[in-house]
């Protein structure tokens, strides 16, 4: 009787701690995805410092695309910088990345996300693709370390 009532509660004890892990791990997914949200809303905004403030001091953007002509991956790397002072400047239509799917993954202060995304310009469709964020967790919280995307023009479902 005894074992049976200290293997109930080592169960019991080993639940509770599953659940706290559980919940402390859906917080953090939370916590990143408010991260790369955060990103989009400044980028609609036009709100160079939102986007700024997302980035870690030593993030990097990377583009990938497949020539239409020869099929060969080309990668183009942009500052995070000059992104977000363009996203600052005047424009006349809206930068808007609408997200279809987020998928998290954390292993302490690494998060990685993947994205299906659809952007407008404005109302107008412009292209699609997947991003891929690496985020890592900071005294100030969570940053975007690297954003790998791809980009097509067709078939481009449409955004949420």
């Amino acid at each position: 009787m005894k074992i049976f009532i200290s293997l109930s509660i080592i169960l019991l004890l080993w639940n509770s701690q599953l659940a706290f892990a559980q919940s402390d791990l859906a917080a953090e997914e939370k916590a990143v995805l408010k991260t790369v949200y955060a990103l989009f809303e400044g980028m609609r905004a036009g709100d160079s410092l939102q986007v700024k403030a997302v980035f870690h001091p030593q993030a990097r953007l990377m583009t990938t695309s497949v020539s239409s002509q020869n099929q060969e991956t080309s990668v183009r790397e942009e500052s995070p910088w000059d992104f977000a002072r363009a996203i600052g400047q005047p424009h006349d239509q809206v930068y808007d990345e609408r997200l279809r799917t987020s998928e998290v993954r954390i292993d302490g202060p690494l998060a990685t996300v993947w994205t299906e995304y659809t952007f407008y310009l404005g109302e107008q469709k412009s292209h699609c693709g997947v991003n891929a964020f690496q985020l890592i967790k900071t005294a100030a919280g969570w940053k975007i370390l690297l954003i790998t995307d791809t980009r097509r023009r067709e078939p481009c479902p449409e955004g949420r």
